[in-house]
């Protein structure tokens, strides 16, 4: 989803609830505590150089459950982030430290909209240089720089 798509759709919805695939909802008291750019350059074990782009929202979950997200707010911070950052119509990544899981990371995800929930969907790796690693394209399982590959 791109940032045009979000607030398209915020246009349309009363509340704002952020469900996760296995159809567990983030608390209705989270925060959007950061609403950013981030750009990645690197290279692919090809060798190709490439630069990647993507507006970030990173969703946090408070003890302050007397607050919720307005499709207002949420427009405004957006918003706000395009003035002062310059952000540009990229696609969506959202960051997502679930509750009550000891250790568990921060999770990136992709944003879908349902027509009432904006939905985080997983996020896999992937080799970007299968056409240069000799990985058949059905095996997910290997390492992309297979000995005298030539990609690493």
């Amino acid at each position: 989803m791109k940032l045009s798509d979000i607030k398209k759709h915020l246009e349309t919805v009363e509340t704002v609830n952020f469900q996760l695939q296995n159809g567990a909802f983030v608390p209705a008291h989270f925060h959007v505590t950061e609403v950013g750019v981030v750009t990645k350059h690197f290279i692919d074990c090809g060798g190709t150089v490439r630069n990647e782009k993507v507006a970030n929202f990173q969703l946090w979950n408070a003890n302050d459950v007397d607050h919720r997200l307005k499709p207002v707010k949420l427009r405004n911070i957006i918003a706000l982030s395009e003035r002062v950052l310059g952000l540009e119509d990229l696609e969506i990544e959202v960051e997502y430290q679930q509750t009550g899981n000891d250790g568990q990371t921060i999770g990136k995800y992709d944003l879908a909209f349902d027509g009432n929930h904006f939905i985080l969907l997983s996020k896999a790796t992937a080799c970007l240089a299968q056409d240069q690693c000799g990985v058949p394209q059905e095996s997910s399982n290997a390492s992309c720089c297979t000995p005298g590959g030539g990609c690493c």
